[in-house]
């Protein structure tokens, strides 16, 4: 099995930039899979009407962005060093 080859070094503003993003579409995909699995849908017994609709999906965007903050699923990481790798030589 060949094993990935580690990304080259990049400079440290464009390393930042390259983390931010991969954490941002990492926190994105979380936060479709949360609405998915029903976070922030209304109770029948307990529901708080149109202004818990409203909310919703800031709530699974909040909790998504706390997930991929804390570490996520690794998904972040695989992004990273995707673009990583995909960076022209300097």
């Amino acid at each position: 099995m060949i094993e990935p080859t580690a990304p080259p070094p990049l400079p440290p503003s464009r390393e930042t930039a390259l983390r931010e993003a991969a954490q941002a579409l990492e926190a994105s995909f979380l936060a479709e899979m949360l609405q998915h699995a029903g976070l922030g849908e209304t109770l029948e017994a307990m529901g708080g009407g149109a202004g818990e609709d409203a909310f919703a999906s800031l709530l699974a965007r909040e909790r998504a962005a706390a997930m991929a903050e804390a570490g996520g699923i690794g998904l972040a990481r695989s992004i990273y060093e995707s673009l990583a790798r995909s960076e022209p030589p300097r």
